[in-house]
């Protein structure tokens, strides 16, 4: 079989790799990114340990797969008809069974400012960024009393939030600066933090959060941004690193090829019971509108099932439909606490924390050989990249 991907997050990978497995098989992969990378750990990144644990080259994933192909590009439309890509290069690609696994991008609901005067930590340039900045500002800022928002309690806000506090006191240490000092805040608009988890668990990380020092305001919705004020339903607040974690959209190419697909209310692709949409294409992981979307494992199960179902179909096999299955959630909270929730199992403190760390595990060995994996996953060490001063700040 000859069958294209497009997209190099956990869905795209994770069915190249399944369907590499068969050296019949010719995958070519086509994505705009270099790396693979593994989201859960975003927010480790950009507290100050290794970028290691968030991006891994694609050409040492799919190292000695000789029959995957990897194509730098960014396709920007499709043609069912005549099964044809078109990217951003002005190179087509003819596909005889294509796979889309565009994933998410951010979106800031158009709020005015937002997308000017926010940090993000959902690449590694954003991430580059927001740590340029945090740096000089506790560098410079001695004696002052800072305030750090973080917009969204979701999982990865959450997780920011609550790894901020120490991150900021670690690199106050490091620098030698004395009497300054910071807090950090956490806006959410949903009733409770992490609103897709029980309200068990929500109070069980909101009483962990206020133990750490982080500021939780639920209810409140960000109206609008500038340089160093923000808006929070009426109430002006000064700061001037507003990160944002909130928000996430279909990916724009679904948008720009509409009549090619079938949008479900919330912006996802309708895909029949073999994840196929209405032309053929196959979608998967953030893209369809799956019951259990926008979660990485979710992502890992369509890629599973859709590079089986693509054998069986070679093979002449009878087809078995697509079944959602709810994955685990476990968020870390601060060092060594976590919570765990699935189905009727709620766990919070060291075990979730240990749970974290062997969901990891697993998610990279999802992704990369064992050898590999060990040398990723590890002990964490809170601080592993010092900060870097442009070239202008360090003359300066």
């Amino acid at each position: 079989m000859y069958i294209t991907i497009v997209g190099g997050g956990f869905g795209g990978v994770k069915t190249a790799l399944e369907l590499a497995k068969e050296s019949t098989n010719q995958i070519t992969l086509i994505t705009d990114k270099p790396d693979f990378q593994y989201y859960p750990a975003l927010y480790g990144a950009a507290t100050g340990r290794s970028h290691l644990e968030s991006w891994v080259p694609l050409t040492t994933i799919f190292n000695g797969k000789k029959n995957v192909t990897i194509q730098y590009d960014t396709i920007e439309t499709i043609d069912p008809l005549a099964k044809i890509l078109s990217g951003k290069s002005g190179q087509t690609y003819a596909y005889e069974t294509c796979v889309m696994a565009l994933g998410t991008v951010t979106t800031y609901f158009g709020i005015q400012g937002l997308e000017t005067y926010s940090y993000g930590i959902k690449s590694a340039g954003e991430i580059e960024k927001l740590k340029q900045h945090i740096y000089t500002d506790v560098a410079e800022g001695r004696g002052v009393d800072k305030r750090y928002i973080v917009i969204g309690a979701g999982p990865t806000g959450v997780e920011l939030a609550a790894a901020l506090g120490s991150y900021l006191k670690k690199l106050s240490k490091h620098l030698r600066v004395k009497d300054s000092t910071m807090h950090v805040a956490l806006v959410e608009a949903a009733p409770r933090v992490l609103p897709r988890m029980s309200e068990k668990a929500s109070a069980k990380v909101l009483r962990r959060l206020e133990k750490l020092g982080v500021k939780v305001q639920t209810g409140k919705t960000v109206e609008s941004a500038t340089e160093d004020l923000i808006t929070v339903s009426g109430e002006l607040m000064t700061s001037d690193t507003i990160i944002w974690t909130s928000g996430v959209a279909n990916h724009p190419f679904y948008k720009a090829n509409a009549d090619n697909f079938e949008f479900a209310p919330n912006g996802r692709i309708v895909v029949d019971s073999h994840m196929q949409t209405k032309n053929g294409v196959y979608v998967i992981g953030d893209n369809a509108a799956t019951q259990f979307t926008g979660l990485a494992q979710t992502a890992l199960h369509d890629a599973i099932y859709v590079a089986k179902h693509l054998e069986r179909v070679a093979n002449g096999q009878p087809l078995m439909d697509y079944t959602a299955v709810m994955p685990p959630v476990v968020v870390p909270v601060g060092a060594f606490w976590a919570v765990f929730e699935w189905r009727k199992i709620h766990i919070t403190g060291v075990v979730a924390a240990m749970i974290r760390r062997a969901a990891d595990f697993i998610g990279y060995s999802d992704i990369l050989p064992i050898g590999q994996v060990f040398g990723i996953w590890r002990p964490h060490r809170v601080w592993h990249d010092e900060p870097k001063l442009s070239p202008v700040e360090a003359k300066e």
